[in-house]
């Protein structure tokens, strides 16, 4: 086939797709038109503040705006791959986030399946309401809870240990333990919300799957084994992989209101970073260049995990 026939196809398929697009406007032109301010909304707050990506490349000053500000290429890429300070808060923001990846991920799970098993509606939407309510209180509240909770003075948490004979725990002072909280204030805030996603994907699981399972004597466990886990393996790998593209987020806002100077050896992460960076010390630039190194790996770890997941799993986002 020449070259010319080709440009020719290419050219005709182009024009096809344009006219089936303009018949389909035509056609269903209410529905288009209701996309119009989803569009937009994008354009303006997602896609329009891109442009401030080239403060990562320069020295940005703020009496001069991003067009003057002069060029000096990946002088702060350098600055951010040789500082001992980041270093320290990439392997702070990585483990952090396993941690909630492997102790948080799969309780919601096994939350929902749990909850999928209640008969009483009234219970069951009594504990529904009870483990769904922490999402709607703020990280500013639910901070202020965990530190009256286990405050050494006065706290709970430190009575109990004390009466069992203990020694008072410095919980929001102590390094070895400050991570321990933020995962477990973070499970008890977020885990129960999660679990509405795989309540309702239960409820696309075939009910005749489990009358067909009982009448071969399974039990509760093998339905579960043999129905409900391979009915959610879809949605997991969805969560699973959107989840590895906020990996380097960790809690920015959690971490922000519950975290002081006696632990940031083990709780600084790249956003509280680059908050104290960027805002504190109004190194623009700097900052900058650690949010794009962050969003990049987040975008490369998400490609990363549909692509491994279709590979093995023939499943995947897209």
């Amino acid at each position: 086939m020449s070259l010319q026939s080709a440009s020719n196809q290419g050219s005709g398929a182009g024009t096809g797709a344009v006219k089936r697009l303009a018949l389909d406007i035509r056609k269903d032109w209410d529905l288009y038109l209701a996309l119009l301010p989803g569009i937009a909304f994008l354009l303006l707050f997602k896609y329009t503040p891109m442009y401030g990506i080239v403060i990562a490349f320069k020295d940005f000053n703020i009496f001069e705006g991003m067009a003057a500000s002069p060029w000096v290429g990946l002088k702060h890429f350098d600055k951010l791959f040789t500082s001992a300070s980041f270093l320290q808060v990439f392997r702070n923001t990585l483990l952090i986030s396993v941690y909630k990846i492997v102790f948080l991920f799969p309780l919601p799970i096994i939350i929902a399946i749990m909850m999928n098993e209640l008969k009483n509606m009234i219970f069951k939407r009594t504990v529904q309401t009870i483990v769904y309510l922490p999402h709607f209180l703020s990280w500013v509240i639910v901070s202020g809870l965990f530190i009256d909770l286990l405050s050494v003075n006065g706290g709970m948490i430190n009575k109990w240990i004390v009466a069992f004979g203990g020694e008072p725990i410095k919980f929001f002072l102590d390094s070895e333990v400050f991570r321990s909280v933020l995962v477990a204030s973070a499970g008890w805030k977020e885990v129960g919300w999660s679990t509405i996603v795989y309540l309702a994907a239960l409820t696309g699981i075939d009910p005749q799957l489990y009358e067909a399972a009982k009448m071969d004597g399974a039990g509760k466990w093998k339905q579960t084994l043999h129905i409900t886990l391979p009915g959610l393996v879809p949605i997991i790998l969805l969560m699973f992989i959107l989840r590895l593209g906020s990996v380097l987020e960790a809690g920015t806002e959690q971490v922000l209101v519950m975290y002081n100077p006696s632990v940031y050896n083990v709780a600084d992460i790249i956003g509280t970073y680059v908050y104290r960076i960027g805002l504190g010390e109004q190194d623009y630039s700097f900052s900058t260049a650690v949010g794009l190194f962050e969003s990049v790996i987040a975008f490369i770890l998400i490609l990363t995990g549909n692509y491994l997941s279709r590979r093995y799993l023939k499943r995947g986002i897209w």
